[in-house]
C-alpha cells in the first residue's frame, strides 16, 4: 500500500466515500495507516479551496477533509481501489500544509 492509495471507507458513514493514505511509505512496517477522509460532495459541501480541495475518485465527486485525519488499522482497509493522480496528490499536501501553517 502506497502513499495516496485510495480505499473504500472502512466505517459505516456513507458520507465518507473513501479514505486516502497520506502516511509516507517509509513507515510501511507499522500496523496502521494515517488516512484523510474523502467526503461525497453535496450542495452543502465547502467550496473548492486549498484546504478542502474537490477531487473525483472513480467518478465520485468528493472533497478532502484535512480536519479528519485518523489512523486506521491496516487490516481494516482492504484493497486499494485507486491511487490519486499526481496533481491531486499535490492538492492533498497543500490542504495539510494549510491546516498546519503558522
Amino acid at each position: 500500500m502506497s502513499q495516496f492509495a485510495v480505499f473504500p471507507n472502512p466505517k459505516r458513514d456513507r458520507q465518507i466515500a473513501y479514505v486516502v493514505q497520506i502516511q509516507t511509505n517509509r513507515f510501511h512496517h507499522t500496523k496502521g495507516r494515517v488516512v484523510m477522509t474523502l467526503i461525497r460532495r453535496t450542495a452543502t459541501s465547502p467550496p473548492d479551496h486549498p484546504i478542502t480541495p474537490h477531487l473525483t475518485v472513480l467518478g465520485v465527486p468528493v472533497f478532502a477533509n484535512p480536519f479528519d485525519i485518523v489512523t486506521v488499522p491496516l487490516a481494516s482497509l482492504g484493497q486499494a481501489v485507486a491511487t490519486l493522480p499526481e496533481a491531486d496528490q499535490g492538492r492533498i499536501i497543500t490542504a495539510i500544509d494549510e491546516m498546519i501553517a503558522r
